[in-house]
């Protein structure tokens, strides 16, 4: 689509452009895109739907939506990092819009039909390549506009993908209410055509208002850090990054993180009813989930700002020493044992908080490592971390949890083993953090006397 406003050089902000103007920009597309956070508050109503033959969905079929749309996710954005670098924000972000909306349009065809593949095409597919681009295409902007606070920088934006479940669940669940009011027995395919809708339109707000940096801008009175620790003056290409230890290293510190969180996530309403068996109501759920998403949020922006102080390294050494405690007592405030709501709901927030900062933590911990050159594209192939949890996450949690109703065992030991085992997943991850080291020399891009970039050194 050859569309003139969308060239990179036609998005290039005017003097005296407040670069703050920026993340509201890059907030509207997350908080769009997070609506996949809320996705939990669909599957209990996706389970109830019956066919024309009165044939109805497994929960591990309904859990393959999220997982296709989190996997299409991580795959759009490695192949469309590089891209994105070229072609500018304002056109990924543009794409990611129509891919967003057109998505939810399918699933509703989905719904209505009764068919899974349409809503895995729709809501996974096309959702999911929106969710890719969509996420990306403002990062390296940010970090180019906040080259002195790129942890504040990104946390700010990528807060609001953690925070859609703040908008996405009320307003699926209130849709939802207001259509089987009016009398449709099925009111998924137009809650979901209405939220498509919506979402676009927000989503075009930010397809207008971003803007890139002039060449060589640097905020007044700004002045580079030395190389220091981790921290590297040096760039690498995408294509050299990726040959390099320290890639695969946060490879794993990135999806062993985002396993474990989404093994909260994906199962969160149907989790905290069940471990509080007739204390919680739907409502109340729904508003578990709500809770999540908004600690999620505020843990991006939190965590991802405190490690422009006390390092990145240091940030996910917090998340991989605390985590596996959390999740190690999260079973045992169930009806069970403890049989305390509250305490549960602080362990989940507390340990959701923290897979947020680790998304907003790892461009900033790029940026250190590889420089900002290749940023968007080496944060994109990174993002396939993100792609295999959430297949990984979902296979464990619905697998185990569907063995255990299928042999009549106690649905609480399901959750035990689960949490356990992302508890174990996030000790993985510690080694992996603990083993980051700086960027060897021989990867590093080659300076020009033009003060361009070039080829590895070697």
């Amino acid at each position: 689509m050859a569309i003139s406003f969308l060239d990179r050089e036609r998005s290039i902000a005017a003097p005296g452009f407040s670069r703050w103007l920026v993340p509201p920009a890059a907030l509207a597309i997350h908080l769009s895109i997070g609506q996949v956070y809320a996705f939990s508050v669909f599957k209990n109503p996706l389970l109830a739907l019956q066919g024309a033959d009165g044939a109805v969905w497994s929960l591990k079929e309904v859990g393959y939506i999220f997982s296709i749309a989190i996997a299409v996710l991580g795959l759009s954005a490695a192949v469309f990092g590089a891209w994105l670098e070229k072609a500018g924000p304002r056109r990924a972000m543009f794409y990611a819009a129509i891919c967003f909306g057109a998505g939810f349009q399918i699933a509703a065809l989905g719904a209505s039909l009764h068919s899974l593949a349409l809503i895995y095409l729709g809501y996974g597919v096309v959702g999911g390549m929106g969710l890719g681009l969509g996420y990306i295409s403002p990062v390296s902007t940010l970090i180019k506009w906040f080259p002195d606070r790129p942890g504040l920088s990104t946390g700010l934006a990528i807060m609001g993908f953690g925070g859609g479940a703040l908008i996405g669940a009320p307003l699926g669940n209130t849709l939802m209410a207001y259509f089987k009011a009016a009398g449709h027995a099925n009111p998924i395919p137009l809650t979901w055509i209405t939220m498509g809708s919506l979402y676009f339109l927000f989503m075009m707000f930010g397809v207008f208002t971003m803007r890139v940096p002039p060449p060589d801008w640097k905020p007044a009175g700004y002045v580079p850090k030395a190389a220091t620790g981790l921290v590297s003056t040096h760039n690498v290409a995408v294509e050299q990054a990726w040959r390099t230890p320290q890639f695969w290293l946060l490879w794993i510190v990135l999806c062993t993180n985002v396993t474990a969180g989404i093994g909260i996530l994906e199962q969160a309403a149907p989790m905290i009813q069940d471990l509080f068996k007739g204390r919680i109501t739907p409502g109340a759920a729904v508003g578990f989930v709500g809770m999540l998403s908004l600690l999620n949020m505020a843990g991006r922006f939190f965590w991802a700002s405190a490690s422009d102080g006390f390092g990145r390294k240091a940030t996910y050494f917090c998340f991989f020493t605390l985590g596996p405690v959390l999740y190690f007592l999260m079973p045992y405030t169930g009806s069970d044992h403890i049989n305390s709501v509250p305490l549960f709901v602080v362990l989940a927030c507390l340990a959701l908080s923290m897979y947020g900062g680790g998304f907003s933590t790892i461009p900033a911990y790029l940026k250190d490592l590889f420089g900002g050159f290749n940023v968007s594209a080496i944060h994109g192939r990174l993002l396939t971390a993100w792609s295999t949890a959430g297949i990984i996450g979902p296979l464990i949690v619905n697998g185990i949890l569907d063995h255990y109703k299928t042999a009549g065992l106690n649905r609480l030991d399901g959750y035990r083993l689960v949490l356990y085992i992302m508890a174990s997943l996030l000790v993985v991850g510690f080694i992996a953090n603990l083993l980051v080291r700086p960027v060897a020399e021989k990867y590093w891009m080659r300076e020009t006397l033009a003060g361009a970039v070039d080829a590895p050194a070697h």
